[in-house]
């Protein structure tokens, strides 16, 4: 089994919907479709251009997880689109963690001082990774006013560098 993170541009846009769409409609019930989420469609526009990244975890070549970061301002960033296929998730692979220290990396390297994320509170899992990784929870009104607010979160998170 070969793990390997790469970056993700509009051509895999269907391979990225095709993990996405399923566990925020099927698995975690969230009322969530492409329309409401068209950055999908655009990911070099909407993460690339503005300085932002976006990547994704290949076993083998398939696409088993994604995550996304927003630069905001250049202290800032945001996390988007953290997802890992649920026969991928757990220590036993490490996606989710390879992942976000891709994320973390790069964004040091880019001079960012924190990270924000939006999530939902169904996703307790997610939750408890991202405070082992040392964010904290923050209610809404201590994100900054350039944070891109998602309407389906309502847990907000942050990490600073």
């Amino acid at each position: 089994m070969n793990i390997t993170i790469v970056p993700i541009y509009n051509n895999d846009s269907e391979a990225v919907i095709n993990i996405i769409l399923p566990i925020q409609q099927n698995e975690f019930n969230i009322a969530i479709g492409i329309k409401d989420q068209q950055d999908l469609l655009t990911i070099e526009e909407f993460y690339h251009q503005g300085g932002g990244h976006f990547w994704g975890a290949k076993i083998d070549g398939e696409l088993v997880g994604t995550i996304g970061l927003i630069k905001c301002s250049d202290d800032f960033g945001a996390i988007r689109k953290m997802f890992v296929k649920k026969e991928y998730r757990g220590k036993e692979y490490g996606i989710a963690q390879l992942l976000l220290e891709t994320l973390m990396a790069y964004s040091k390297e880019i001079g960012l001082k924190s990270l924000y994320l939006g999530t939902k509170d169904v996703l307790q899992a997610a939750l408890r990774f991202y405070e082992k990784n040392g964010f904290s929870l923050i209610e809404k009104g201590e994100l900054p006013k350039a944070f891109p607010i998602m309407p389906v979160d309502n847990v907000f998170c942050r990490l600073s560098f």
